[in-house]
């Protein structure tokens, strides 16, 4: 066969007229070995039929292990979806013809189609993809026109870059199909070590650490996802639709574990772009932790009414009335703080009513031993004790004796003169005139 028939027959093969091109430059010295290699590699290029075509394959592979159309042949297994044959024969290939573009190509392609690569295999990838990143130039087939491998080197390069990210992704990803998060972890530590740069496998590193429901490393976990999301999509980020996505999830994952706070979450994406991993000061405090801080913040600034509260919160509870009886009742309790809210009667009253919680809702009624010597205004804070005697659930109140001597801060003022009471005969009096 001449080598305008080969190369007629070759461009059958491939794509595109660039890739037609590149791929498509027989050496000269290309022959075949009788009519009937001739015929079997004939059969198999013009065969429609993939069942028929790989058996011409097979046929011919096996009659003529050797050939000088061995890349030829190799387009052919690919193109009837032949992983593991390629990968076998391109490996030898390249063994004779480390620099087979052909070969290159389509073992670092292929391997990601086989359901179970072997180790082998994936080496065999590895240094393919590998040998296309370092060389790429100094691979592109001579006479091939510089406008046509513009057109395919981007192609080349994605795919070998390609290959290379699937093969250190792959150890995680099969972690995460037999649901060992840890072993998950491992590799896509790995894999981040590797490529620090890369936002997705910051994404599975994250969603493995999720995956194992151990709270102590939730904080990691969301800074990984943070980390994908803050990428820009130009320097290695996630895709559009893929990171809005995401996007979501961390909110929800970081409102769940640390509560609302954009604030945070917008510095926690800030800090996650300085560095792949968490630096070793990274603390992300749980929402029950900010609770108590902020619980106990509240208790340092206001001691009495954070006792008031948690008496309160015992008494509206299913057994308050029990806890009243067995704790309350007759107690000493400390001295509380509270506002006025009325008098009873307003002046020289006996009976106070004060609102706790707030300014406006009485909570207490203090019933004094002794009657106060003024009207006190209402909405005064002041402070007082007293002895708990009864409590009511609905509504709420809680009564207390209190001595008159143990109320600070009422703000009094004398009582109206009452009015002197008119003689009946000065009426009459004045009616005459």
């Amino acid at each position: 066969m001449t080598r305008a028939a080969m190369a007629v027959l070759a461009a059958t093969l491939v794509w595109s007229a660039a890739e037609r091109q590149v791929y498509g430059q027989a050496a000269p010295q290309k022959k075949v070995k009788d009519q009937g290699e001739y015929d079997l590699y004939n059969n198999a290029v013009k065969e429609t039929d993939p069942a028929k075509k790989l058996q011409y394959v097979n046929q011919w592979a096996e009659k003529y292990p050797e050939t000088d159309f061995k890349e030829e042949r190799l387009q052919l297994y690919d193109q009837l979806n032949q992983p593991a044959k390629v990968v076998e024969l391109g490996q030898k290939l390249l063994a004779s013809d480390p620099k087979s573009l052909v070969a290159l190509t389509l073992v670092a392609g292929n391997v990601q189609k086989l359901p179970s690569p072997t180790p082998d295999q994936i080496g065999a990838a590895q240094k393919a993809s590998q040998t296309l990143l370092d060389s790429l130039d100094s691979l592109k087939p001579a006479g091939t026109a510089d406008s046509a491998w513009q057109q395919v080197r981007p192609k080349l390069e994605t795919l070998a870059k390609g290959t290379q990210m699937w093969i250190v992704d792959k150890p995680g990803q099969d972690a995460v199909q037999r649901k060992d998060y840890v072993a998950a972890e491992q590799a896509f530590t790995k894999a981040l070590q590797q490529y620090p740069d890369n936002a997705q496998f910051a994404y599975q590193l994250g969603s493995a650490l999720v995956s194992q429901r151990n709270a102590d490393k939730f904080p990691q976990a969301i800074y990984e996802i943070a980390r994908a999301v803050a990428t820009d999509p130009a320097k290695g980020g996630l895709p559009g639709e893929t990171r809005t996505q995401v996007d979501a999830y961390l909110n929800r994952i970081y409102t769940q574990y640390h509560g609302a706070d954009d604030e945070g979450l917008k510095q926690l994406k800030q800090l996650a772009l300085t560095s792949p991993f968490p630096p070793a000061s990274f603390k992300l405090k749980t929402a029950n932790e900010i609770a108590a801080e902020k619980e106990q913040e509240f208790r340092e600034k206001n001691p009495q009414l954070a006792l008031w509260m948690g008496i309160k919160k015992q008494l509206t509870d299913t057994n308050g009335e029990q806890y009243f009886e067995m704790a309350m009742k007759g107690a000493d309790v400390p001295k509380l703080k509270g506002t006025l809210v009325e008098a009873k009667p307003a002046c020289r009253p006996k009976e106070l009513t004060v609102a706790l919680s707030d300014a406006t809702h009485a909570e207490i009624t203090l019933k004094l031993d002794m009657a106060l010597a003024g009207k006190p205004k209402t909405g005064v804070v002041f402070q007082f004790k007293g002895v708990p005697s009864t409590f009511t659930k609905d509504p709420f109140m809680v009564t207390m004796d209190a001595e008159r001597g143990n109320l600070e801060g009422l703000d009094t003022e004398a009582c109206a003169a009452a009015a002197p009471a008119r003689r009946a005969g000065a009426r009459r009096a004045a009616k005459k005139k």
